[in-house]
């Protein structure tokens, strides 16, 4: 994350994201999948790393004379975008001013706490009160069990968030680079998929 500032010096939140290049690898439509989307490929893998890769992986690569890559996703398009194997999507698909969704996977926080997972309130911090952080009632007493959705401790992030109407600021087409307002989930050097809304 960084800062941009404008004309009138007022500093904007931003994330810069490295966008691409991008290849389709593959381009499925009703007539064989029964459905429209493209199949699109990111990052080569290293040469040295080749004899780890799986046969039938490189034979997907190879069929269509594209260079394993490390990461593949797949998009939902109408029929009447026109996309082909091999065709290449950078970073001159977005425009400023457009609105994006960010897809990526959270940070992971590990196993957590009430207070900290779900913002609960805690006991008394009096030396009297036994219980300063644990959860308290976890619902109905004649259930004997426990209803699902019951908010408790456990794993906290390394979820699938998706972040919608998000500006694009700038575009670096040079670089392959967009610079998005706000920010987005994941590390920094995560894996992020960016759709058009």
């Amino acid at each position: 994350m960084t800062r941009i500032f404008d004309d009138n010096g007022r500093a904007t939140a931003a994330t810069v994201v490295q966008a691409g290049p991008c290849v389709v690898v593959q381009r499925k439509t009703v007539e064989t999948d029964g459905y429209e989307a493209v199949q699109v490929g990111f990052e080569d893998i290293a040469e040295r790393k080749l004899g780890r890769v799986k046969r039938p992986v490189l034979g997907h690569f190879g069929v269509k004379n594209i260079s394993p890559k490390k990461h593949l996703r797949e998009f939902r398009v109408s029929g009447e975008e026109q996309y082909a194997s091999g065709d290449q999507i950078t970073v001159e698909n977005f425009e400023v001013g457009q609105r994006v969704s960010v897809i990526g996977i959270t940070k992971g926080k590990g196993f957590a706490g009430v207070i900290k997972r779900h913002g609960f309130h805690g006991g008394p911090a009096s030396h009297g009160s036994k219980v300063h952080r644990a959860p308290m009632s976890a619902g109905a007493t004649d259930a004997a069990r426990t209803f699902p959705g019951q908010k408790m401790p456990g794993q906290m992030g390394n979820v699938r968030q998706k972040v919608r109407n998000l500006t694009v600021i700038d575009v670096d087409a040079q670089n392959n680079m967009l610079v998005i307002k706000g920010s987005i989930p994941g590390p920094n050097g995560g894996l992020v998929a960016i759709e058009s809304n």
